[in-house]
């Protein structure tokens, strides 16, 4: 084997790798990779229908990628939807997910506490559920996260920063501060002006319209 067929196995490989990702930016992109690895060989070896597909393939995956990475902090892309604690969707969700749940958040239990605590946040993208942000009072006026996850295909994005940037969800039932799950795996609060605190992340809020009548 040489090393022109080297190249053109290699690109051959990052296309089928790229298919077996759960992450949507992580295939786009590891697909855009072999698709360019692969124009260079094709064109080596004079192959131009195998040039053109890849082009087109490429083209795709650059405005795919472009519209993703664009959008990814967009709030008009991701909503936040308050749902029942008791949902029953929200209860299929959880556990659908309670594998890798249990992976990015070890020790998490739900509910906590009584009903009138607890808060339930989905995050979706059109009717996709990407997100899940559960949290409950804690003292002084503390909303303590119990889980922030992030499905598998939206792992390269941060959902859950749309609940958190929009502190009126918290300041309205009178919390002055959000504070994360200890031990979380791969976190990225401090991105959002979380600062550390032990294992975990805190975030001092604005003062809301219940703070201001206390």
């Amino acid at each position: 084997m040489n090393w022109l067929e080297l190249i053109g196995w290699t690109g051959s490989a990052l296309l089928v790798w790229s298919l077996l990702q759960t992450r949507i930016l992580r295939l786009r992109a590891l697909n855009l990779v072999g698709c360019l690895i692969l124009i260079g060989y094709n064109a080596a070896v004079q192959v131009w229908p195998m040039v053109g597909l890849n082009v087109v393939l490429a083209v795709i995956n650059v405005w795919y990628l472009r519209t993703m990475l664009a959008t990814r902090h967009d709030e008009a892309t991701y909503q936040v939807v308050e749902v029942g604690v008791d949902d029953q969707f929200l209860a299929h969700t959880l556990r659908v997910h309670a594998a890798d749940i249990a992976r990015f958040n070890p020790g998490f239990r739900w509910p906590p506490g009584t009903v009138a605590e607890r808060t339930a946040f989905l995050v979706v993208r059109a009717d996709e559920v990407v997100g899940v942000v559960l949290s409950h009072a804690a003292a002084d006026g503390v909303a303590q996260v119990d889980l922030d996850y992030v499905t598998r295909r939206f792992r390269d994005f941060t959902p859950g920063e749309f609940v958190y940037r929009r502190s009126s969800l918290f300041t309205d039932r009178g919390f002055r501060r959000v504070v994360t799950p200890p031990g979380m795996v791969a976190p990225y609060y401090h991105r959002l002006g979380f600062r550390p605190e032990g294992r975990s992340y805190a975030l001092d809020l604005p003062a809301g319209p219940a703070a201001a009548r206390t």
